[in-house]
């Protein structure tokens, strides 16, 4: 069997999304291709995956037809679905859907596609959330739903000890535009530093792809809060490497924060508490099938900084929770993500769509 699975750029979760399940795929014989429209810096973190970068729609639909895939995932990208179909391609198509940001903007944006793609795909998969549900079953209910978890790589991610910071590291992961909600981070990271004054605040992201708009506000933002002496930020640390990150933050008796308005799935938020990283995290509809407040984490009610600043400190000060914290999440996304959960998800959609005509390609 062969796979194609594509996305606009190898970045963020999209990237950690299509390697981990194309390795989890490949380890029970299934052969996988990435396709991306762009390059990109995550695309660096690929390895022993056929990867290819096409923008060329004759290209690409020349690409799909000289590999002859059985089946391919489309994320998000109406137009690639568009695309192949357009090139005779006459096997399954899987529309993904990982996530649109607000609930305002995947409406509107599922509003826009959703003619296109119930005419020209033949299945809709996204990660158990409830607002993806609730909008596709709205919004395309005319074909096939599948909906399961996205996989972690528990095998080769996760904690590393290694020599612990003389200072607490409160981290946070994302592109500097508005579902990320930067802004909170950075007001809850100030309020944070006068509690624990030799507190350090590390961003991750990659610069690259942030907003120009949005990184001269957030720019200002750092010298209005005098915080440019205590802020660090990391632009496209290599993905293996980010475990060590996480486990370093977790050791240094700090948290990673998670601002974000909506997230499908939140694999910054997975990935730290994979990595005994405590996780401080706004109640946001993808993050509830991980996180267990005071369980597995902690969560706060977005704009809610005094609830924030309150939880991250118990996270920083109560060492028998934290620490109680630290083993139940790690537990808990060892026994319910790993990727074998998911090829068996995967492989079951495949047999279940394979009963299932495709759809003819004049529909375009």
């Amino acid at each position: 069997m062969k796979l194609l699975f594509t996305f606009y750029n190898p970045s963020g979760g999209m990237e950690t999304l299509n390697r981990i399940r194309c390795k989890a795929l490949m380890k029970i014989g299934v052969e996988c291709h990435l396709l991306y429209n762009y390059d990109g810096e995550g695309r660096k973190n690929i390895k022993d995956i056929p990867n290819f970068v096409i923008s060329d729609e004759a290209e690409i639909g020349r690409h799909v037809m000289r590999h002859n895939y059985d089946a391919i995932v489309v994320c998000t990208d109406v137009l690639m679905l568009l695309t192949i179909r357009k090139a005779g391609y006459k096997g399954h198509i899987i529309f993904e859907i990982q996530g649109l940001g607000t609930m305002q903007t995947a409406n509107a944006v599922l509003k826009d596609i959703s003619l296109r793609v119930l005419q020209n795909a033949d299945a809709l998969l996204y990660p158990k959330t409830n607002h993806l549900q609730e909008l596709l079953t709205k919004h395309m209910n005319d074909i096939p739903h599948y909906s399961f978890d996205d996989p972690l790589d528990t095998e080769s991610f996760g904690y590393s000890a290694y020599p612990v910071k003389p200072f607490p590291v409160i981290g946070w992961v994302g592109r500097i535009e508005a579902n990320k909600n930067w802004r909170e981070f950075l007001l809850i990271g100030s309020r944070l530093l006068n509690k624990f004054p030799e507190s350090y605040l590390w961003i991750f992201g990659d610069a690259t792809l942030n907003d120009k708009e949005e990184k001269e506000h957030f720019d200002r933002w750092v010298q209005g809060l005098q915080l440019q002496n205590k802020l660090i930020t990391y632009s496209n640390i290599p993905h293996e490497q980010i475990a060590d990150y996480f486990s370093v933050i977790g050791d240094s008796g700090g948290l990673l924060c998670s601002t974000s308005i909506l997230e499908g799935f939140g694999y910054a938020v997975a990935e730290a508490m994979l990595c005994r990283c405590p996780v401080l995290t706004t109640d946001s509809d993808g993050i509830r099938r991980f996180m267990i407040h005071n369980v597995t984490g902690k969560l706060y009610t977005r704009g809610n900084l005094d609830q924030a600043v309150k939880e991250a400190e118990s996270l920083m000060r109560d060492a028998p929770l934290r620490k109680s914290i630290r083993k139940n999440a790690e537990r808990h996304m060892k026994l319910n993500f790993s990727a074998d959960k998911y090829t068996t998800n995967f492989m079951r959609m495949l047999g279940s769509l394979a009963k299932l005509r495709p759809k003819p390609e004049q529909h375009i």
